[in-house]
Formats: structure tokens, sequence, C-alpha cells
């Protein structure tokens, strides 16, 4: 496994020398619909005596040509290149987007970089994917592209599961929706999401819950939707996986009106400020809501320490 990072596409060196199958998008939670087609690349690739590769961006092309996007990954660049490391691929390779990439045309893209610079000589689209500055163009318009440069283009089908097909946006949808079971069996590994305890506002303490406040100021991944979580955690420097239930939202109990992050660890003791930890979501047990009472709370929290126990129990 070989992961190459493009900065610029004005090189002309050929960055591989033997010709390639490959295959390019963004991968946003490396899900199970890409696996499927990266290993149905990785198989095409031995039959043809060819070696594979997988082409990806260093960010989502929207934060390019979009000044007010606000982006809701599924993966950041570092879990995504992790999990593209573990795949069949030979080769992956990481494009710099930028708005002079951003205004090849398709036909441009799959000469001066493609067949040009990577070598590639088939090239196996995803189902839906589009590439290039023109967006309206098909396969079959990559397909007479591909025979007046040199690359033979082929279309790997959907990865169904149920009545739905596996995508990164159907995936957006269950989490955001706290559907966190269906997302894990989508992207084959529970949801995520890291981040540096910082300091919060106290309230759990005095119920007999002190949570961690996980900083999400600065993160591009998607929040699921707002309530009380089962989830696992890991802290940096630490190989033990702790149990911990996760709320996503305002307060209102204390009438707050910011959006926070916070777990309470299972079975845990110490300093957690500024330390950096991780949080995979296993279940959504309930919404947030208003409750009459602290007291009403307080015990509204034990009934989801037991459940959430339960859950975790199970796993």
């Amino acid at each position: 496994m070989k992961t190459i990072f493009l900065e610029g596409i004005n090189k002309d060196e050929l960055t591989l020398e033997k010709p390639v199958v490959a295959t390019i998008g963004f991968f946003d939670g490396v899900h199970l619909g890409h696996q499927f087609l990266i290993n149905r690349l990785a198989e095409m690739a031995k039959q043809e005596n060819l070696e594979s590769m997988v082409i990806t961006f260093d960010c989502h092309p929207r934060q390019v040509l979009q000044s007010n996007y606000q982006p809701r990954m599924l993966s950041t660049l570092e879990e995504k290149l992790e999990k593209l490391e573990k795949t069949a691929s030979d080769h992956i390779v990481v494009l710099h987007f930028d708005k002079a990439l951003a205004q090849l045309t398709s036909k441009q893209f799959m000469e001066s970089i493609l067949r040009e610079r990577l070598n590639v000589r088939k090239l196996m689209m995803g189902y839906d994917n589009r590439f290039g500055h023109n967006r309206t163009e098909t396969f079959d318009d990559y397909v007479l592209f591909g025979k007046e440069i040199g690359i033979e283009v082929c279309q790997n089908t959907a990865l169904s599961m149920g009545n739905f097909n596996v995508s990164s946006s159907v995936i957006r949808q269950f989490i955001e929706t706290g559907n966190m079971e269906a997302a894990t069996r989508c992207l084959g590994i529970p949801y995520s999401l890291s981040g540096k305890i910082v300091g919060g506002y106290q309230n759990g303490r005095k119920l007999g819950y002190p949570t961690a406040n996980i900083d999400i100021r600065k993160t591009d991944k998607l929040l699921p939707a707002m309530g009380v979580y089962a989830v696992q955690v890991r802290i940096e420097n630490n190989e033990k996986i702790y149990g911990g239930m996760l709320n996503i939202g305002t307060r209102p109990t204390f009438n707050g009106s910011d959006l926070s992050v916070e777990v309470y660890i299972f079975d845990f003791s110490g300093n957690l400020y500024d330390r950096t930890i991780k949080v995979f979501f296993m279940s959504r047990v309930r919404s947030d809501r208003i409750f009459p009472t602290l007291e009403a709370l307080a015990e509204q929290l034990q009934l989801d320490e037991q459940q959430i126990r339960t859950i975790l129990k199970d796993q």
C-alpha cells in the first residue's frame, strides 16, 4: 500500500510508471458501498495484471467552490485515509483540490491527471459518481472521452441494503435522525467524533454525573441528532475502551441555548481537561427534553445509565 499526495496539477512528470486500474471519489466515511467498489476494483486489476488505485481529495470540493459551505463530514481526512489504507487497493492518491483543479473539464482531468500523471488505463466509476467542471455530463460522456484519451471506462453497481443503496447521503440521514444502528451497518464501524475536553457548565456534577465537555467548535464532522446516546469512549494514551452516556443538546432544563456535547464516562476517574477523546455512537436512547425539576432529571439520568449499561454489555 502506497499513499501519494499530489499538490498541484501543473507538473509534467509521470507519477506511476506501471499502468493502473483506478476509481475516483471523495469517499466520505469509506462506507460499505465504497469498500464494495474498491474490492471490485482490486479484483479487476488482478485479473488484468495491473495495479489498483483509489483517487480521492484532501477536502470536499464544495469547501473550495462555496465560501459559505458548512461541511457535514462522515470522516476527517485522517480517518478516511486510515480506512482506505486497510482496503485491497495498491495505491491511494490524494489530490489537492483547489480552484485550478476545479476549472478542469472532465476530459481535461482524465487526460492531464488520470492518463498523463497517474498512468490510468482503466477507470471504474461508482454508480452515482461525477467529476469535472461540468457536472451535467453522463457516464456515456466519460466513456467517449476515455476512448479518445486511451482510458477504458466502466461502471460499478450500487451496494443495496434492504430497500436502499448505501451512500454517504443516506448515512447522513441516519445520523441526523439518531439511527446509529443503521449508520453502523452502512459504515461497517460505529460513527465517531473526536475532540479535546474543555471546561463546561458543571451541571452534571451537581446531579452526580460529572461530564466531560467535548470541544466541537472546530469539527467539520456531522453531529448526530440531539439526545442521549450509548457510546464507547477512547481516551488518548489509554488503550482501555470505556462505556459512557453522551448528551447532545442545549441543556433545556438549565435554560441553556448553546449546543454542547457532554459525556459521562462509566467507571473512570481522573482529569481529562485538554486531553483528546474519541466517542463511538452505539445507540440513541432518548431525545433531549426539558424536565420539570432537577430531581426528575436526576432520576431520568439513573434510568439512562441502567439502559445504556445494558446496551453496551450486549455489544
